[in-house]
C-alpha cells in the first residue's frame, strides 16, 4: 500500500437521549434534518463506532487500518505499550444530565472482567459491569459553557447541606455521618443514601423535591428541581449535595479520574478517554446500579473545585494540557501559521471552529473544515499546521 501523511476521517454520531438536537449543528454546521439527539460525535479506532478512511478509493475501518502495521502507524513505544490506538477522542454534546458514574483503575477493571466472563455474564447482559479490561480516565475541554459533577465535597459541607434539609427518613442516617466525618463515615453515609428503597426512598425523594423548589433562588437546588425534571424519582437526585459541581469556560479542561465520582450535566466539549467502555453508575439513570462493585471501586477522598481543572503548559505555539496517564494527551492552538509538529504517536487533529491546513515536506496537504478531523500516522514523523482559527490535538 501506498501510505498516505493525511487521512481525512468519516465519524461516527452517536444518538444518545441526553444529546443535544442543535449543538453540533450550531457549532460546526452539521446536518440534522431528523432533528435527533447528537450526543457523540467519536474520533478512533473503537468497535462501537469506528472512524472510516478513504484509502485508494475505499471506506476502511481505521481499526483495520492500523492492523496492516501497528508499529509503523501507531509507533513502536504505543504499539508495544497498547496494541491499538489507546485513546479516543469525541464532541459531546449534553442537552441533559449523564448518569453520575465511577470507572474502574486498570486492576479493578481486568480483574472485575475476568470475573464475569469465568462466570458466563454476557457483554450485552444489563447487569453486566465491566465490558473490557481497560481504565477510563478522561479529560473534557469546554466548548461553551459545561457544568458537570467532579468528586466529592468535604464531609463537613455534605453534612451541612443535609442538616440543612432536616428530611426525616434520613435523620438517622446523618446523625451517624456526623460523629464519623471520616472517608469511612462518608462511604457509609453514600451506600446507604443508595441502597434506600421505597417509601423511606420516595419520602426522602418528596422532601428533597419540595424544599429544592421553594429554594430556586439557590444554584443547588436549582439544579437539584431541573435534575428531577429528567430523572423524577431518581437516588441521584441527592447527589449535587455530596458532589462538587462546577461550570467550567470555554478553554478550561478537567481531568476526571479513576475511582472518582462524576456525571456531565449540560455543555459541549471535546473529550478525551483511554479505549474503554468500563461505567459503574451511580444515579440519575434507569440503567443497572451494582451498589457493592460501585463502592468497591469508589475512593472517598474529598477534592477541592479548585484541584480540579488540568494546568496548562505552553509550548512552541501550543497550550498542553497536563494529563497524569500515559494513554493519551492533549493540545489546542489558536490562530497558528506553519506551525511545525513534531509527530511521536498516531493523532487525530480535530478543527473547532475554523478551516485547519496540514502541510507535509513530501508535499502532501489537507485541508479540512470545523468539525471535521484528520488521522496522521506515526510513521510522519513532522508536519505544519495553519488556521485562522482553533484546532485540538489528541496524541500520546
Amino acid at each position: 500500500m501506498n501510505y498516505q501523511s493525511f487521512y481525512k476521517m468519516t465519524n461516527t454520531i452517536q444518538n444518545y437521549d441526553w444529546g443535544s438536537k442543535t449543538a453540533m449543528q450550531n457549532l460546526f454546521s452539521f446536518q440534522n434534518n431528523s432533528a435527533q439527539r447528537q450526543a457523540e460525535l467519536w474520533m478512533g479506532a473503537h468497535p462501537n463506532g469506528c472512524s472510516l478512511l478513504l484509502i485508494e478509493g475505499e471506506l476502511t475501518k481505521l481499526s483495520d487500518f492500523i492492523a496492516q502495521d501497528p508499529q509503523l502507524i501507531l509507533g513502536e513505544k504505543t504499539a508495544d505499550e497498547f496494541g491499538q490506538l489507546p485513546y479516543l477522542f469525541k464532541v459531546l454534546a449534553a442537552e441533559k444530565a449523564l448518569s453520575v458514574q465511577v470507572h474502574p483503575n486498570k486492576q479493578q477493571a481486568q480483574e472485575g472482567f475476568d470475573k464475569e466472563n469465568q462466570l458466563g455474564i454476557s457483554c450485552n447482559a444489563f447487569d453486566r459491569n465491566y465490558k473490557d479490561s481497560n481504565h477510563k480516565p478522561e479529560v473534557v475541554f469546554a466548548l461553551t459553557e459545561y457544568q458537570a459533577m467532579n468528586g466529592f465535597r468535604s464531609p463537613a459541607e455534605i453534612l451541612k447541606h443535609f442538616q440543612l434539609l432536616n428530611i426525616l427518613e434520613l435523620e438517622q442516617l446523618v446523625e451517624a455521618f456526623s460523629d464519623n466525618l471520616t472517608e469511612d463515615g462518608l462511604q457509609t453515609f453514600f451506600q446507604v443514601m443508595l441502597l434506600l428503597e421505597g417509601e423511606h426512598k420516595m419520602n426522602a425523594l418528596q422532601a428533597l423535591s419540595i424544599y429544592a423548589k421553594n429554594n430556586l433562588y439557590n444554584p443547588l437546588f436549582h439544579l437539584i428541581a431541573d435534575l428531577e425534571t429528567q430523572h423524577p424519582g431518581d437516588i441521584g437526585l441527592f447527589s449535587p449535595l455530596m458532589l462538587n459541581v462546577l461550570t467550567l469556560q470555554a478553554g478550561e479542561a478537567m481531568f476526571l479520574d479513576a475511582c472518582t465520582p462524576h456525571a456531565y450535566i449540560k455543555g459541549t466539549g471535546l473529550e478525551i478517554m483511554a479505549n474503554s467502555d468500563n461505567v459503574l453508575r451511580a444515579g440519575l439513570t434507569p440503567k443497572y446500579i451494582d451498589v457493592p462493585e460501585l463502592v468497591a471501586n469508589t475512593i472517598f477522598t474529598s477534592v477541592m473545585t479548585e484541584n480540579l481543572l488540568l494546568k496548562e503548559k505552553s509550548e512552541e505555539g501550543w497550550q498542553n494540557y497536563i494529563v497524569p496517564v500515559p494513554d493519551f494527551k492533549f493540545s489546542v492552538a489558536d490562530n497558528v501559521s506553519e506551525l511545525n509538529v513534531k509527530v511521536n504517536s498516531a493523532e487525530i487533529v480535530f478543527a473547532v471552529d475554523s478551516q485547519v491546513r496540514l502541510n507535509h515536506r513530501n508535499g502532501s496537504t489537507i485541508t479540512i473544515k470545523k468539525g471535521e478531523s484528520v488521522f496522521i500516522p506515526a510513521y510522519v514523523d513532522h508536519y505544519q499546521v495553519t488556521t485562522s482559527g482553533q484546532l485540538a490535538r489528541a496524541y500520546n
